[in-house]
């Protein structure tokens, strides 16, 4: 019977593959001038990223909670999911403003700034630099599961394993999806056959175990204070988050897709297999007879070797090491075009100097350099690596929805198509900043590789936002108050309309003789002219966008001659409230402007649509 299953299972997922391999354009495609890859090889390349989590992160996880893990990386599981819903309108933002990967970094820095953008940098090179040293020494310590060799040797192996990566990609050579799309065939059959045995092997003890994770997780849920269950809850995901850490590597790839569509897919296809496998994994190797505590680095190639004998547990181990090397390097080239993508916009052309293959060899060997002192600090121990892991990733996801709430507090709905409920997004930041704050109290080390990482990029920003900043030439070529004072003074009529209007804003009607005035953000918004009489004024840093009106409004009662009857016009403000908080703060400072300024006119306009079609046949 058991080789029976067995049979049948790997004949079905030799024809799943055949019928893929079949299948043109399956990985990428031609078309407007460039090669794009496919959302299926961008989530095959995620989810063998995402894959190598389940050789360290079972053990981490059961090393803080115990065996209640078990529950916690489903729930962990279905967290992830509702995550990545947030990440598919990300891409969506991102595409709308012609921003093209970057990931956080390019998202913060789109709704933050340039400066704040540094901590979502620090927070992401974090994540990079512990993805390759903690997938450095899980894939020596599974590669070597069933082999004995001196302590001091493994370390020496975990650093050649760095730089061997580093000289692949110092000479050009590195991963690309076909590789990817093979090892992920291989992995299937590895995997599924495991999953299969572990089923076949169920016992009654392990039953017992899986039990009794569930009773402790609704222990912790029925606390008598619902603040007690809500820490244990952030407790739990907390402890279980590097399960699935390799995530937001689909928002990453975006550069290399044709649209934000593909990202949607490549989520949904890593929910129906990494996040069905991930747990089941978990709950089948921690449920067990295994001692857990004898096999911290080496827990799943044990688990698969007591289920389907030695040889199998040979073939486990070996693909640990492949899909956890390709992990390393999988990190050193994101955190290479990361580094490359900041040194292009803020013009560090000797940091992007390419050898004769075209590698950013210079970015290699610091990145190389950096990985290589980690493992010096940390010994290359998989408990210290982990703990430091958790904060780069989880702070990567505070920035991430952080972000995105106060995208749609200021600029709502109408620029996207698809868009998740608002209070679930406010909901999502609130638990991932608590999980943030867990890993920070918790994880010390981690925390303050975090925090002199953030220092640091938060103090090299300050000096270089301050004088390279892509803006500043874009705020040298801007309109100016004066601009607008000059052009009341040309104009004839004693009484002066001046529109105020919102970016992309429709303006129907256009009146040759008013003039209309449009605040930006130069990396929100791109000026558009309607008229001769049309300026765009750039929004100054640490100043709101009222703070420029009342700016404009005092130049011109100081500039512009009390003969001239000022009428100041604001559209009427249609936005929900909940869809832009701001409308109603930004209302209410109206209505006290002419508190400030007796001597203008001011009107809040909304002309009817009968009036409009009038207006447009006349």
């Amino acid at each position: 019977m058991r080789t029976f299953v067995f049979i049948v299972i790997n004949l079905l997922i030799f024809f799943v593959f055949v019928n893929l391999v079949k299948k043109k354009n399956l990985l990428s495609y031609f078309d407007s001038g460039r090669w794009w890859i496919t959302w299926f090889a961008v989530a095959i390349i995620t989810l063998m990223d995402e894959l190598t989590s389940i050789y360290y992160a079972p053990f981490e996880a059961y090393r803080f909670i115990g065996i209640k893990a078990i529950v916690y990386i489903a729930l962990t599981s279905l967290f992830i999911r509702f995550l990545s819903t947030r990440m598919v309108e990300i891409a969506e933002i991102l595409e709308v403003h012609g921003i093209k990967g970057g990931g956080v970094y390019s998202f913060s820095y789109l709704v933050l700034g340039p400066t704040i953008s540094f901590i979502a940098v620090a927070s992401i090179l974090v994540v990079y630099i512990l993805t390759a040293s903690i997938s450095t020494v899980s894939a020596v310590e599974n590669g070597l599961a069933f082999i004995l060799i001196p302590s001091h040797l493994k370390f020496l192996l975990k650093i050649l394993v760095v730089w061997f990566i580093a000289g692949l990609n110092i000479l050009g050579i590195r991963e690309n999806a076909k590789f990817t799309f093979a090892i992920f065939i291989f992995a299937s059959f590895v995997l599924l056959n495991l999953v299969a045995g572990a089923i076949l092997d169920f016992e009654q003890s392990s039953l017992v175990k899986v039990e009794e994770s569930f009773s402790l997780f609704l222990s912790d849920i029925n606390e008598a204070s619902i603040f007690k269950s809500y820490a244990n809850l952030v407790t739990g995901i907390g402890s279980c988050i590097l399960a699935y850490s390799g995530i937001e590597s689909v928002l990453q790839t975006a550069s290399l897709v044709k649209s934000w569509h593909d990202i949607r897919k490549a989520y949904i296809f890593l929910a129906l297999t990494v996040g069905i496998v991930t747990p089941l994994i978990a709950l089948f190797a921690l449920s067990s007879n295994i001692d857990l505590e004898k096999h911290e680095t080496d827990l799943i190639p044990t688990f698969a070797e007591r289920v389907n004998g030695y040889w199998f547990g040979i073939i486990v181990s070996a693909l640990a090491s492949i899909t956890l090397i390709m992990a390393v390097n999988t990190a050193m080239v994101a955190s290479s075009e990361l580094i490359e993508k900041i040194c292009e916009r803020y013009n560090f052309p000797w940091m992007m100097k390419l050898n004769r293959r075209g590698s950013l060899y210079r970015i290699h060997i610091f990145n190389a350099i950096f990985y290589s002192v980690i493992l010096f600090i940390t010994s290359g121990s998989q408990a210290m690596l982990a703990e430091m892991y958790a904060v780069g990733l989880v702070a990567s996801f505070s920035i991430n929805i952080g972000s995105l709430v106060i995208y749609r507090y200021r600029m709502g709905t109408k620029e996207i198509t698809y868009h998740t409920s608002r209070t679930g997004t406010l909901l999502l930041f609130i638990v991932t900043f608590s999980i943030f704050v867990y890993i920070v109290l918790n994880r010390i080390y981690g925390a303050l590789l975090w925090l002199f990482m953030t220092l640091f990029f938060l103090f090299a920003g300050f000096r270089i936002s301050r004088f390279r900043a892509p803006e500043i030439p874009i705020r040298r070529i801007t309109d100016s108050p004066m601009d607008v004072v000059f052009a009341i003074a040309e104009t004839e009529s004693d009484e002066v309309h001046i529109h105020f209007k919102r970016p992309k804003e429709d303006i129907e009607n256009v009146n040759k003789d008013a003039i209309y005035v449009s605040f930006y953000s130069p990396r929100l918004d791109k000026p558009e002219r309607i008229s001769s009489r049309h300026f765009w004024i750039s929004i100054q840093p640490r100043m709101s966008l009222f703070d420029m009106m009342v700016g404009l409004l005092n130049t011109i009662k100081y500039e512009v001659p009390p003969e001239k009857k000022i009428h100041i016009h604001f559209g009427w403000p249609l936005s929900s409230w909940i869809d832009r908080l701001s409308t109603g703060v930004m209302v209410y400072n109206i209505i006290n402007l002419p508190k400030k300024f007796p001597d203008f006119i001011f009107h809040i306009d909304y002309i009817a649509e009968n009036e409009k079609q009038k207006e447009n046949k006349d």
